[in-house]
C-alpha cells in the first residue's frame, strides 16, 4: 500500500488567516493555484492526500506580538489586548467569504461541509472537505447574534477564546515553562455560550483556554471534549499543551485531541525551531495515544499558522509523515484513524 492511501483530515489550519493577508493575488488563484509559502493548497492537499480539516476565522489583534521570541529557556510572551467587536467582526466575515469564493471557483474540489455526511461524501470524490472553525470567540456578541449568523453560514466549531481575552474567558499566553492553569475560567457569558453551542451542534474547541475555563467547559458541556490542535504537557511544558488530567477528561468523555506540528508545543525546550527530527513528533503522538488511547488521538496539524518541523514541511509532506509510522510498525488500521477517522466519529456524535 502507498504511503499516499491515508487521507489527512486535519483538527486545525489558518489557510482563510494565509489568504486574507495576501493582497496582491485573487485569494482563489492563490489556493487554487498553489503557493510557494502555503502549507495547504491545492496543488501541496492533491500532492499528499490532504482530505480537508477545520478551516479557522481568525481575528488578528491590532498589532502583531513578536512571536519568533518562543526560543531560548524560558519565555512569556503577553496576551494582547481584548477586540473590539466590530474590529474583529471584519476579518472574520472577510475570511468566510474568502472560502466561499474559493469553493465557488473550485469547480467542485473545494467543498464547504455542514454535517459529517457532507464530509464523507466530498472525501469520497476527491473534493477537499471545509468544515469552518472560529479561533477564538472575539467577534460573537453577548446576545449571541452574530453566532446564529456565522452558523447559519456553516459555523460548526468554535474556541471560546484564542490567546487573547473576549467576553467569554480567558486565554492562555505563550509561556514556557508554565502549566496551562494560568488565568480565570469561563465568563457568565461563555457559560451561556457554551450552551448555545451544545444546542446549535456546534464543538466546542478547548486548545487555547486556560485549565480552569478547560475545567468549566468540562462541567457544563454535554459535548465530547475536544481540543483540536494541543499537545502533551507532559513532554512538552508549554502553557497551551494539556495535563495528564485534563488528557483522561477527554479520553472519558469520549473526545479527541489533534496532534499539533508547532514545533514550540512538541518540542521539550518549548523552543520554535524547523530542525525538529521526526522522532519528537512521533514522541508525542505516542504519549497521546497512551494516555488516550488510539481512538481518541487525531491531527491539529496548524498548517499555515505555525513553524513545522522541515520533514513534514507542508501538506504535500503528510505521506512522509505516515510512512515514518508504518517504519515504526503502526497498522493500517490505526493510521487510518489517525488520520481522519477519529476526527470523523466525533463529529458525527457532535455536529451531525
Amino acid at each position: 500500500m502507498s504511503p499516499a492511501s491515508i487521507p489527512t483530515f486535519d483538527g486545525h489550519n489558518d489557510v482563510a488567516l494565509r489568504l486574507y493577508r495576501t493582497a496582491a493575488v485573487d485569494p482563489a488563484t492563490a489556493f487554487l493555484g498553489g503557493q510557494d509559502e502555503a502549507h495547504i493548497d491545492l496543488p501541496k492537499a492533491r500532492a499528499g492526500n490532504f482530505a480537508g480539516g477545520f478551516f479557522a476565522l481568525f481575528s488578528p489583534s491590532s498589532s502583531r506580538n513578536n512571536y519568533s521570541s518562543m526560543a531560548g529557556e524560558r519565555y512569556d510572551i503577553p496576551l494582547p489586548p481584548m477586540l473590539e467587536l466590530e474590529a474583529a467582526r471584519d476579518p472574520i466575515v472577510t475570511m468566510l467569504s474568502l472560502l466561499l469564493r474559493v469553493e465557488r471557483a473550485s469547480q467542485g474540489a473545494v467543498t464547504i461541509c455542514r454535517d459529517t455526511g457532507a464530509i464523507r461524501s466530498a472525501m469520497a470524490r476527491g473534493s477537499i472537505a471545509m468544515l469552518v472553525h472560529l479561533e477564538g470567540a472575539d467577534a460573537i456578541d453577548a446576545d449571541l447574534h452574530m453566532l446564529d449568523v456565522l452558523h447559519a453560514a456553516g459555523l460548526r466549531s468554535l474556541g471560546p477564546v484564542w490567546s487573547r481575552d473576549t467576553i467569554f474567558g480567558h486565554g492562555v499566553p505563550a509561556r514556557f515553562p508554565s502549566s496551562p492553569d494560568c488565568g480565570g475560567g469561563l465568563t457568565a457569558a461563555g457559560e451561556k455560550l457554551v450552551r448555545a453551542c451544545n444546542e446549535m451542534k456546534i464543538m466546542i474547541d478547548l486548545s487555547h483556554i486556560t485549565e480552569q475555563g478547560f475545567w468549566d467547559v468540562a462541567r457544563l458541556s454535554k459535548a465530547p471534549l475536544v481540543a483540536t490542535h494541543s499537545n502533551a504537557h507532559a513532554l512538552c511544558p508549554s502553557s497551551r499543551n494539556l495535563t495528564d488530567r485534563q488528557l483522561d477528561a477527554i479520553r472519558e468523555s469520549g473526545g479527541v485531541v489533534g496532534l499539533c506540528f508547532a514545533t514550540s508545543f512538541l518540542r521539550a525546550d518549548g523552543n520554535m525551531n524547523p530542525d525538529t527530527g521526526m522522532e519528537v513528533v512521533v514522541r508525542h503522538l505516542e504519549g497521546l495515544l497512551e494516555r488516550l488511547g488510539e481512538d481518541r488521538v487525531a491531527i491539529g496539524s496548524d498548517f499555515d499558522g505555525c513553524v513545522v518541523p522541515r520533514d513534514i514541511g507542508t501538506a504535500a509532506g503528510m505521506p512522509l509523515f505516515y510512512e515514518e509510522l508504518r517504519r515504526r510498525g503502526y497498522g493500517e488500521t490505526l493510521l487510518n484513524k489517525i488520520g481522519w477517522s477519529n476526527w470523523l466519529d466525533v463529529l458525527e456524535r457532535t455536529i451531525g
